[in-house]
C-alpha cells in the first residue's frame, strides 16, 4: 500500500505551499489519477483520511478525478482503442502511452490571512 507514502509526500508539498503563501488552512485538494498510475483511488482516499488529522489538511476535502488511458501510434499518431492490441490499426507500429499513467495534484485551495 504505497498510497500512504504518496499521501504523506502530497501533504508535505501542500503544507510547503501553504506556508509559502501564509495560508491559515487548506480547504480542498484536487488530484488526478491515471488508470495506469498504479494508485488505487479508494486506498488513496483512505490513507488521506487516516493521515490528515493534526495537519493543515485536517478539514480539507480531497477530490479525486480518474483519468482514462489513451494510446496512439508513435509513428503516424493514429489513436489506438483502449482494450485493442497495442499496435497501430493503420500502420502496425507499436502504440505508445499518451496519457493515463500519472498522479497529479492539480489544485490546492488555501485560506490566506
Amino acid at each position: 500500500m504505497h498510497e500512504y507514502s504518496l499521501v504523506q509526500a502530497m501533504m508535505r508539498r501542500v503544507e510547503e505551499e501553504a506556508r509559502a503563501h501564509n495560508a491559515t488552512s487548506v480547504h480542498r485538494l484536487q488530484v488526478r489519477i491515471g488508470g495506469l498510475s498504479g494508485v488505487e483511488p479508494d486506498l488513496l482516499a483512505t490513507a488521506y483520511e487516516v493521515l490528515r488529522p493534526g495537519t493543515m489538511c485536517a478539514n480539507a476535502e480531497l477530490v479525486l478525478t480518474r483519468e482514462e488511458t489513451e494510446w496512439a501510434c508513435g509513428v503516424c499518431g493514429q489513436n489506438v482503442p483502449v482494450g485493442a492490441a497495442l499496435a497501430c490499426p493503420q500502420c502496425g507500429w507499436p502504440a505508445r502511452l499518451i496519457r493515463g499513467d500519472d498522479l497529479v495534484l492539480t489544485s490546492v485551495e488555501l485560506e490566506v490571512a
